[in-house]
């Protein structure tokens, strides 16, 4: 599957967790029912995913926890915030940078319009 079939069906997924829970819950809920739906569409799912972060070929110990993965491609965060801010997308394009993915799709559950809230990010560094 491509990524844009993918993506089809993230978005897809999205629009269906939303229109039954509409806003205003915590994150966690809006990401257990969308890898749900997800994996209801047939499509490998991971959640809570740890992310290791590297210096200079030395694990710093540190880490990350990716929302979601969806097919080992496309990571997913989910936020339910009062609106994105610069620091949600910057944060989801330094993921895919760490990981080497190439797409991930930044959504915030947290509003009246669902589809202005969906954001794709691309990271050009394949």
């Amino acid at each position: 599957m491509t990524e844009n079939e993918i993506t089809y069906l993230i978005r897809k997924a999205i629009f269906e967790v939303y229109n039954i829970l509409g806003p205003g819950l915590l994150e966690n809920v809006y990401e257990k029912a969308l890898a749900i739906e997800l994996e209801n569409q047939g499509l490998e799912v991971q959640c809570q995913l740890p992310l290791c972060v590297e210096y200079k070929d030395t694990d710093l110990g540190l880490g990350f926890r990716i929302d979601i993965l969806v097919e080992q491609k496309i990571i997913i965060e989910v936020k339910s915030v009062e609106e994105l801010s610069p620091f949600h997308h910057k944060q989801l394009l330094n993921y895919l940078k760490l990981t080497n993915s190439h797409l991930g799709i930044l959504v915030n559950f947290n509003t009246n319009r669902i589809d202005k809230n969906i954001v794709r990010i691309v990271n050009g560094y394949l």
